[in-house]
């Protein structure tokens, strides 16, 4: 007799619990965010996404997220779970992700609780400003993200 089957822990709706972004702008940073995760936060994709998205004014909320990407990093103490670029649906910590860089501007103690758990503890201070400033920039050249 053969043992009952395991069901599987890394199925696709256990590691991409959660569907895309329907907004626009949040998919788009998802993505960026992706690549800069994969291929470096000078992906120039990634910086195709923002020229295409920002026009002329694409490199201050560019630098920005970029700051984020490099101060999330730092400041967190576990692994960030990231999806693979062309991924159809999005990880629990991308959810976290998007939703602290939409929060940080204007709930900034929802942004930094969620901030906390994506960083596993380590200290938040930098990236939670830095989402602000990025939200900040992105709502100025009329493409805010919104929660």
């Amino acid at each position: 007799m053969e043992p009952a089957a395991r069901p599987r822990t890394d199925a696709p709706a256990t590691v991409l619990p959660f569907a895309l972004p329907d907004d626009a702008m949040q998919r788009m940073v998802l993505v960026a965010v992706r690549r800069m995760a994969a291929h470096g936060i000078r992906d120039a994709h990634a910086a195709m996404l923002f020229l295409n998205t920002f026009g002329a004014g694409f490199r201050q909320p560019l630098v920005l997220l970029r700051a984020f990407v490099v101060e999330l990093a730092g400041a967190a103490r576990r692994k960030i779970l990231l999806a693979p670029c062309c991924a159809l649906r999005m990880t629990q910590d991308e959810a976290r992700i998007v939703g602290v860089l939409a929060a940080a501007a204007s709930s900034p103690a929802c942004a930094a609780r969620h901030l906390r758990e994506l960083a596993g503890g380590g200290c938040i201070g930098h990236p939670l400003s830095t989402a602000a400033a990025f939200n900040d920039a992105a709502a100025n050249l009329g493409r805010p993200l919104v929660i």
